[in-house]
């Protein structure tokens, strides 16, 4: 199951979440998003527990919990939304016409 895990402090790392985790359970993955840009942590992430029983428990055991300074929000993660696709360009109805410029009347 995918935790995703809110409200991280700055300094937190993915080490520190796995540690964290690895108290109820196996965890198969384990990441703080970074911030391309600066480097910084978007103080958020998330958690791989492939057994369900054990995911249910951390999730429960940490959630609301202070972790390295701040209070944690632990949920079951959601599926990522799938890009909609674009819709297509309406067709034209009517038949172009090619631009005819003005007679000039002498």
């Amino acid at each position: 199951m995918k935790i995703f895990v809110a409200k991280l402090s700055f300094k937190t790392t993915s080490d520190d979440l796995r540690a964290l985790f690895e108290q109820f359970g196996e965890v198969s993955e384990c990441k703080v998003i970074m911030d391309h840009e600066t480097g910084r942590s978007k103080c958020y992430g998330f958690v791989e527990m492939p057994n369900e029983a054990e995911a249910y428990k951390a999730i429960v055991e940490t959630d609301e919990t202070v972790f390295m300074g701040n209070e944690l929000q632990v949920k079951k993660s959601r599926p990522q939304a799938t890009a909609a696709p674009k819709p297509e360009k309406p067709k034209h109805t009517r038949p172009h016409h090619p631009y005819v410029p003005p007679v000039k009347e002498e």
